[in-house]
């Protein structure tokens, strides 16, 4: 309530379908019309966290794609993106990055992460985001290589939806490229046509490291080390069991992107 449609035609609205409620001047799905206060409070906190955080991560960007220059688009995701951001969340980026350098990719993000996060360690956590050594900061939510793209294996409600909701900040021709090559994504969010630029970089604030630095061939090792770093990460949580319930839900809705699922990933 309180956006750019009127109060009556919203009432109206959810007054004729049987799958929504009104709950602290929202609209939601019946089936979350018990989490309307915390959908709420998040709403009111995302006002004052998110402004910090997007100059943060913004900043971080900047410096991943000049040190990673296989990476050819980032988004912000997640509850950053959507609105509900609070200061103990971590900010979850969707890249699109070269093929055959995803695990690359997710070991530069999380190498980065690490050096990012050291700086930060007043930072706010839940169980999610408390790391042994510093929080977690910045986190590779999901990462398609270019040939995935073209097209996309999952064009359902779910993944348009994941894009949708995605705000890209560098490479965003080459994810309104991902878009076009996938028109039954719009079929579900004709939205997703009608992308903003708002937060777009125009260039890495700094010259990009040559590609040759980053041969295709170094993605198995990188492969191992994500692997063990993931596995450690989730054995730090044995005793969170919500925390790794989260993890798990969103590994299935990724899937079949998720890194370290392959069955010689150990």
């Amino acid at each position: 309530m309180g956006g750019a449609v009127p109060e009556s035609e919203v009432r109206w609205a959810v007054a004729a379908s049987s799958e929504l409620v009104l709950g602290h001047d929202l609209v939601l799905q019946r089936s979350d019309g018990g989490r309307a206060a915390d959908i709420r409070s998040r709403a009111i906190d995302h006002a004052s966290d998110a402004p910090r955080y997007l100059a943060m991560t913004l900043r971080f960007v900047s410096t991943l794609v000049a040190f990673a220059p296989f990476i050819r688009s980032v988004s912000i995701a997640g509850s950053l993106a959507s609105g509900g951001f609070r200061a103990s969340d971590d900010v979850d980026l969707n890249l699109i990055v070269d093929d055959g350098h995803r695990h690359l990719a997710y070991v530069a993000v999380n190498f980065l992460g690490l050096l990012h996060a050291f700086r930060h360690r007043a930072k706010p956590v839940d169980d999610l985001t408390r790391r042994p050594i510093a929080p977690r900061i910045m986190t590779a939510n999901l990462i398609l290589e270019r040939s995935q793209c073209h097209p996309l294996a999952r064009q359902d409600e779910d993944m348009a939806f994941e894009l949708l909701m995605s705000q890209p900040v560098y490479g965003v021709d080459v994810f309104e490229e991902a878009v076009d090559a996938n028109p039954e994504l719009l079929d579900h969010f004709p939205q997703l046509g009608y992308g903003s630029r708002a937060l777009a970089l125009d260039s890495p604030s700094r010259s990009r490291a040559p590609g040759w630095l980053f041969p295709a061939w170094l993605d198995g090792a990188a492969r191992r080390v994500g692997n063990t770093a993931w596995r450690y990460m989730q054995w730090t949580r044995r005793d969170k069991p919500d925390a790794l319930a989260r993890v798990a839900y969103v590994r299935a809705t990724m899937r079949p992107y998720t890194l370290f699922d392959e069955p010689d990933a150990s």
